[in-house]
């Protein structure tokens, strides 16, 4: 129960890698808000859980982190865990992207992890310790063909965590980021739903596509990428600061 005292707050937190790590912290005696646009799927996931604490909150929307953050924090203490975890990730090839969708993705994957960790922080004094952690992308260290606005929001991320972890290299606080591959998840399904579409294949082929991106070739599982991120909040990786941990069977850059 290393986690026991500690208040965590684990954006898209109801369901994939955000219930994951929630769940994950939960089990290691952490408080934990998490929150989402649809408080009814965040209600049903939090069930029977003490530990988790749902919140409905839109990291696209400034009052909205503020206010959810201040929300969570006056309820169970200082967010001294912060996962910034929300994220969309809608294909498009250059040529079609559209200044909305750019501004969309951008909006989500980029401001929110901003938002997110500011409003965390804000929780806590200088001194405090801290874990802030968010959740990249392998397109965060190479392009990935077809997704231009998703592979720059996951790059600027990674530019944030590499930023921060300067800013705040005296303090007791870190900075790090997970940047998995294909992970077995809803975002990856609505994917291989749209890949099936514009290719005219099966589902099945488009996932099986999908796995084959890993090094190892095979998807990966939440539970690893929850590992990573209890590990990260653990007293054993605390001179890990400003890394971008990739988790993707093998070296992706």
């Amino acid at each position: 129960m290393e986690h026991s005292g500690r208040h965590a707050l684990v954006t898209g937190g109801g369901t994939g890698i955000g219930l994951g790590i929630a769940q994950a912290l939960a089990d290691a005696g952490a408080e934990v808000t998490i929150t989402g646009r649809n408080l009814d799927r965040l209600e049903g996931v939090a069930a029977g859980n003490p530990r988790l604490h749902p919140l409905q909150m839109n990291v696209d929307e400034v009052a909205s982190v503020q206010d959810g953050a201040a929300t969570a924090a006056k309820a169970r203490g200082p967010i001294s865990i912060c996962i910034a975890n929300a994220g969309i990730a809608e294909p498009a090839p250059f040529r079609k992207e559209t200044p909305d969708h750019w501004r969309a993705t951008m909006a989500t994957n980029l401001d929110g992890v901003f938002l997110t960790f500011q409003a965390a922080m804000a929780t806590l004094d200088r001194e405090d310790w801290g874990r802030m952690i968010a959740i990249s992308s392998i397109a965060g260290l190479r392009g990935l063909k077809g997704a231009i606005a998703y592979t720059a929001s996951k790059h600027g991320v990674i530019g944030m965590i590499r930023g921060l972890s300067e800013e705040y290299m005296q303090s007791n606080m870190t900075f790090n980021a997970i940047c998995p591959g294909y992970v077995d998840t809803p975002i990856v399904d609505r994917n291989a739903t749209l890949i099936a579409g514009h290719q005219g294949i099966s589902e099945d082929e488009a996932r099986a596509a999908l796995a084959r991106a890993n090094r190892h070739k095979r998807m990966l599982d939440v539970e690893e990428i929850a590992a990573t991120a209890l590990w990260l909040c653990s007293d054993a990786a605390r001179s890990v600061n400003g890394q971008s941990i990739q988790i993707a069977g093998g070296q992706v850059a």
